[in-house]
């Protein structure tokens, strides 16, 4: 394989690279893709985006935070499912990596490749966020009917499949399962379903235990050469799901959580118009929110923060 040259960079709190050699990469809000030929690399980084504008400065360790979570959730649920992780071991970078293996400790990823199924798969256990607009609106979450008289944040008779489109540009749109199997077969539309809804009832469960709610989350799915069906990207952290603290739950207005809260909030309280570009976020705002993202894996997987 080839040399990849990176030019890693930690200004303003974010990681950034760049591809010298030719081999694709990808850039999202907060990862970097890399194609190593035989696999994929995706890089993690401390990139903040809220109200889906990137923060000029990012929060310190967040990437590391997303990678660890999602590594964990991966082994703990590779009895429901597979996934496409290969390892998150420095000694399993390629040769060209090498030089960069402190910078790069802790955030990435080395994955199967992987043809995306182009549907978020979302699944809601409680009534909030854009569901919790429609159904003000409807009395349904992507066409399915729930019951009168729910206050925001209720806890939803079951957990429920509420599928959204993978827009490249602009916002996703939230589709009923029949628009689902228009877009990817009836088949595969309900092997998502299922295999999400399944996901979500064992994190939700594993949650509780810790004193956790799982509200929320979205799921991403793909198939391997070998045309098995893998649960890929990230999977059941801050930035993915709703997670609450039970001890703090009540229904009838938001609920405090661990993610980007504290960044929402302070934009909110300056008027940000939610457009680019996006304010510094001030140091205390940083820090807050450093230390939910790290108390979300701390608890839920019982291990300390490694780059604490």
């Amino acid at each position: 394989m080839e040399m990849i040259e990176l030019r890693p960079s930690f200004e303003n709190g974010c990681f950034m690279s760049a591809n010298a050699t030719g081999c694709p990469a990808r850039s999202g809000k907060v990862r970097e893709i890399l194609d190593l030929e035989e696999e994929l690399l995706l890089l993690v980084t401390d990139r903040l985006s809220a109200f889906d504008v990137v923060m000029p400065n990012g929060i310190p360790d967040k990437g590391r935070v997303l990678t660890q979570i999602s590594a964990f959730w991966f082994r703990l649920l590779e009895d429901i499912t597979p996934n496409h992780m290969l390892s998150i071991d420095v000694d399993d970078l390629p040769e060209g990596l090498l030089a960069h293996a402190e910078e790069l400790a802790g955030r990435f990823m080395l994955c199967r490749k992987c043809r995306v199924v182009p549907i978020e798969c979302i699944v809601r256990g409680y009534l909030a966020g854009s569901g919790w607009k429609e159904y003000k609106q409807s009395g349904t979450v992507c066409g399915i009917p729930l019951p009168e008289d729910l206050k925001q944040c209720s806890e939803l008779p079951e957990p429920i499949f509420t599928p959204s489109t993978k827009a490249e540009k602009g916002h996703d749109e939230n589709i009923t399962f029949e628009q689902t199997c228009d877009l990817v077969g009836r088949d595969v539309a309900a092997q998502i379903r299922e295999k999400s809804l399944a996901v979500y009832n064992r994190g939700r469960a594993y949650a509780a235990e810790r004193g956790i709610i799982l509200a929320d989350t979205k799921f991403e799915w793909g198939w391997d050469a070998d045309g098995r069906l893998l649960l890929i990207d990230e999977v059941l952290t801050p930035d993915s799901s709703r997670f609450w603290p039970a001890d703090g739950y009540k229904p009838g207005r938001d609920q405090p959580s661990f993610d980007k809260q504290f960044v929402r909030d302070y934009l909110d309280q300056i008027g940000f118009d939610r457009r680019p570009p996006g304010p510094v976020l001030p140091a205390d705002i940083v820090q807050k929110t450093r230390a939910k993202y790290i108390e979300a894996f701390t608890r839920l997987s019982g291990q300390e923060f490694a780059w604490e």
